[in-house]
């Protein structure tokens, strides 16, 4: 079994969970913090959305500067409404699916590095960033944003269980 198909069924079941919890993003609170220093909802939510996409980048490319000299680095344009929210999530999941059924298992282990400002943050075998940097990233920051929809009063999906407000997933 090639390793790309071993990591689609679970990239697929994570991407319909994290869909689940980006269409319950009320635009009317798409300000909302919880703290000073957390992101806003939109920010974080837009993050979530696009975040699949760094698959591409960790497939296709050896490496990415997310700050390169001389440059404001890597910003995201925060999504202006709940569609628009929904269709960059489709855009970079459909991209990084492409991406991962297309690699070979030689490709998988290849190494990829990220950098700021051309220096080496870290480096790792792509399967490994697939799966750190970009699946468990997304997963980590779908918690977040689970968190602000329960702060909003607005219902929290069944995600890997039943939840409060869903008894079934």
């Amino acid at each position: 079994m090639k390793i790309s198909d071993t990591l689609l069924p679970e990239f697929d079941q994570e991407a319909a969970m994290t869909k689940s919890v980006l269409e319950r993003c009320p635009e009317a609170k798409f300000n909302f913090k919880p703290h000073e220093k957390s992101w806003d909802l939109i920010r974080l939510a837009t993050h979530l959305a696009t975040l699949p996409g760094w698959a591409v980048l960790t497939m296709r490319q050896d490496s990415f500067d997310v700050a390169p000299v001389g440059t404001t680095g890597y910003q995201e344009p925060p999504a202006k409404t709940t569609a628009e929210l929904l269709e960059k999530f489709t855009k970079s999941t459909t991209d990084a699916r492409a991406a991962i059924a297309e690699a070979s298992d030689a490709d998988f282990m290849q190494m990829w590095s990220l950098l700021k400002g051309g220096e080496k943050l870290f480096s790792m075998p792509r399967s490994v960033c697939l799966r750190s940097f970009v699946m468990n990233h997304g997963i980590f920051h779908r918690g977040q944003l689970a968190v602000y929809l329960r702060l909003l009063d607005i219902p929290v999906p069944a995600l890997y269980g039943p939840s409060a407000d869903e008894g079934a997933f």
